[in-house]
């Protein structure tokens, strides 16, 4: 499998707008610049690879047209001139046994070239058969994808990603090329070729081989350093390789700091993984765990064809199926959501009785009355959970109901008053809204009452700072992505949400129900929301929806944070047989716990660097880490050479870094553009003019994206920034986590510091997030008000 040898894992992530000026054969001159026909370079690179595609998808529309004859051959084998009685002939058996099968192949085929239509051709392999690196033997071309492709010679077009033949496009590396000189990876939009970027497998590529993006960059590495250069690029190489090439069982930790290209290396451990125990991978799945949306776009240009079904790629927020959430806490409420200290807390709430729910059963049952207490229903409420989950132990409930019940009256036969309680409409009712099934992400929120959470064991601050949060979830409709791993929590003490059984009605009820809608009595028409609650006319569920009966009670539905909060039905827990996490430094003890649940069985690839982490207890991470991964071996691997960032960049970050932690895991910047990042101290009033002049000038010095990352005081002010040309984006600190630039400008660092979770160590991400180019953006005293930042 080859490496992106520059780490763009560790780097940008994801098709960037700009971005296909941006990749591909990065000349550099001493002043730094990018060569003009970069550009040009890229777009004939493009040009042949469309071509190919085109060809490709001209055969498979060939192909199509195939199968619709087959199917309409089966079709005509079934058919029989036979208009009269009696038993079928033999050859009229052979005939609908021919079209069954027939009709069946074709329809397989079809449904196999519709589903693999999107992104067919993905990958490239450019092979010297004979001549090892020199680049003289007799050459190949072979072109890899998601289902093989033959010309009307039957010559392969595209090999099946899964085929013998494509396996040197997972399995080489530098170290161990496989005959293959450049592999080059496709991006396509439908049947466009979009970009492409190329890992050069051997020392220094053929003077005829043209190699884009990383692959040129090491390229060019090789061949302006001389044999120094060679040696520590080989030597990178080797490390790399024997991380990919590590024992599948147990834990393979990937340490390094900024640029190391962790990421890219455990990404390709993944594929090597699939491709060589597939039958263990694909049958038990991959679960890909990154910070943000962003990084499985990145996943899909990296590892391209490992399949939906086999390969879960998930940001910390999606990975509890059926919720998504991307907010971000403040760092106080983040951490304690994400501290292992809530847990009680949560196991408490899972005791608590629904708010608003019934305090008393009162009943009679075979002549004899029936007073159930609060006191009662609590004693009933602790019996039933210690040994059931609340949300399938209704059952259970009933009767430890009952048989408090019979303790009150205790006259007659036992047997027969418990059925009669158990089959009585009033206790029915009563247990349907006092023992309903809870959702977990609607018990989460019954945290928004602050005096709930002291009750339950918060101290005031903590009580005031879930309330706080939770009312503004339920003022805006979104999650927080700290919240995912509670409602993972709460949803394994619950269990599984379950409908409640359905209520027996007599037949004559029933019609009545029917016919009662005829005469305008709407609110008769009873049916059941996604979670076995009644709804009356209009749609609304019981507690708490629109009811206002008017023809926009639906559109009022769907706007209701509640409803969009607690939307959809929550999965069970996944799990799998591989689990890869980067970023793992960021993970709050909750989040490990969550992971630990879907890789209690799996083999394990963390990636990290502690002196980027913004979650500040790590002992008490390293503790849930270890709880998650159970016994399994350990083994490290710890890359050190930085070739993402300019040495210029880089060490003006590690000289702040090395300030506030003395300890970090600082690598070697290998590159050097001979451009030092530029620092500018202007009033405040000033900032907002003076970052568009900082963006206008590095956008003259790159061809790629220039990010202006800034704390939220200065975002909504610097959005007209964005706009000087596509290729800017305004963005937050700590979603550049995980992201690469050509050129960064960082505004006021002083206040991400004071923001951000993690502190100094946000900025040391923002600080190496830019490959060619930085500037630093510090506001003063003085110069007046910018009108708004405040």
């Amino acid at each position: 499998m080859g490496l992106r040898v520059r780490g763009r894992a560790a780097g940008r992530v994801g098709p960037l707008p700009g971005e296909s000026t941006s990749v591909g054969g990065r000349q550099e001159s001493e002043g730094g610049g990018v060569s003009a026909t970069t550009n040009d370079v890229v777009a004939e690179e493009i040009a042949t690879e469309q071509a190919h595609v085109d060809r490709v998808y001209g055969e498979l529309a060939k192909a199509a047209d195939r199968v619709d004859l087959v199917h309409a051959e089966g079709m005509a084998r079934g058919r029989t001139e036979r208009a009269g009685t009696g038993d079928p002939r033999e050859e009229e058996l052979a005939g609908l046994f021919e079209r069954d099968a027939l009709v069946f192949t074709a329809n397989r085929r079809r449904a196999s070239l519709e589903h693999q239509h999107e992104g067919l051709v993905f990958g490239r392999l450019d092979l010297d058969h004979g001549a090892g690196a020199t680049g003289d033997g007799e050459r190949e071309v072979r072109y890899v994808g998601r289902l093989g492709v033959r010309d009307d010679e039957y010559e392969p077009l595209v090999v099946d990603w899964r085929a013998p033949a494509a396996a040197p496009f997972y399995r080489a590396t530098p170290v161990d090329p496989q005959g293959v000189l450049r592999r080059r990876v496709l991006r396509c939009r439908g049947e466009q070729v979009v970009g492409v970027e190329d890992d050069l497998m051997v020392a220094e590529a053929p003077d005829d081989l043209v190699v884009v993006g990383d692959g040129a960059l090491m390229a060019a590495l090789t061949r302006s350093r001389g044999e120094r250069m060679r040696d520590i690029v080989a030597t990178i190489q080797q490390h790399q390789d024997e991380a990919i090439r590590a024992p599948a069982r147990g834990v393979t930790e990937i340490t390094g700091g900024p640029g190391t290209g962790k990421t890219v290396v455990a990404l390709h451990r993944a594929a090597y993984l699939l491709y060589s125990d597939r039958r263990r991978y694909e049958a038990g799945g991959v679960l890909v765990v990154g910070p943000s949306a962003a990084y499985t776009a990145y996943i899909e240009r990296v590892l391209p064809s490992l399949g939906e079904d086999t390969v879960a790629l998930r940001s910390v927020g999606d990975v509890l199926a059926g919720m998504t959430a991307t907010v971000l806490d403040d760092p106080t409420t983040a951490a304690l959501k994400g501290s292992l200290r809530i847990r009680p807390l949560l196991a408490r709430l899972t005791r608590e009785p629904h708010p608003g729910g019934p305090t008393e059963l009162r009943v009679f049952v075979a002549g004899h009355a029936v007073r159930l207490r609060a006191d009662d229903l609590e004693r009933v409420r602790r019996q039933v959970l210690r040994h059931h989950h609340r949300n399938s132990s209704y059952d259970a409930a009933v009767e430890a109901l009952a048989g408090v019940a019979w303790g009150q009256v205790q006259h007659g036969d036992r047997a027969e008053f418990v059925d009669r309680f158990v089959d009585s409409g009033d206790v029915e009712a009563f247990v349907r809204a006092w023992w309903r099934p809870v959702d977990p992400r609607e018990m989460l929120l019954w945290l928004a009452d602050e005096e709930l959470g002291r009750r339950l064991g918060a101290s005031a601050e903590e009580a005031r700072l879930l309330a706080v949060s939770y009312r503004r979830a339920l003022q805006d409709g979104r999650w927080s992505v700290a919240d995912v791993a509670l409602v993972d929590d709460l949803h394994g003490r619950l269990g599984q949400m379950v409908d409640p059984p359905s209520e027996e009605r007599g037949f004559y009820e029933i019609e009545e129900l029917d016919d009662a809608s005829q005469y305008g009595v709407a609110a008769l028409r009873v049916g059941r929301d996604g979670d076995g609650r009644p709804t009356e006319a209009g749609g609304a569920a019981s507690g708490g929806a629109d009811r206002a009966g008017s023809s926009d009670g639906s559109a009022r539905l769907s706007r209701d944070p509640l409803v969009r909060l607690t939307a959809g039905r929550l999965g069970g827990v996944e799990e799998y047989a591989h689990v890869l996490v980067d970023e793992a430094q960021d993970l709050s003890p909750m989040q490990w716990r969550m992971l630990g649940r879907r890789g209690r069985w799996a083999s394990w690839t963390v990636v990290g660097d502690l002196a980027q982490a913004s979650w500040d207890d790590l002992e008490e991470a390293a503790r849930a880490r270890e709880e998650a991964f159970g016994s399994s071996v350990r083994r490290a691997f710890h890359m050190d050479t930085n070739y993402r960032n300019a040495r210029e960049i880089f060490d003006h970050a590690a000289r702040m870094v090395r300030e506030h932690v003395p300890d970090a895991d600082i690598p070697i910047a290998v590159r050097e553009t001979g451009h030092h990042p530029v620092e500018l101290g202007v009033p405040e009033g000033e900032v907002v003019a003076a970052a568009g002049a900082a963006v206008g000038a590095l956008l003259a010095e790159v061809e790629g994206q220039v990010a202006v990352v800034a704390p939220l005081r200065w975002r909504p002010l610097l959005a007209p920034v964005a706009e000087l040309a596509d290729r800017v984006v305004v963005v937050d600190p700590l979603s550049t986590k995980g992201l690469e630039y050509d050129a960064t400008l960082v505004v006021d660092p002083d206040q991400i510091v004071a923001e951000s979770p993690g502190g100094v160590r946000a900025l040391y991400v923002v600080l190496t997030r830019a490959a060619h180019r930085m500037s630093i953006l510090r506001p003063v005293d003085g110069g007046g008000s910018d009108g708004g930042a405040d």
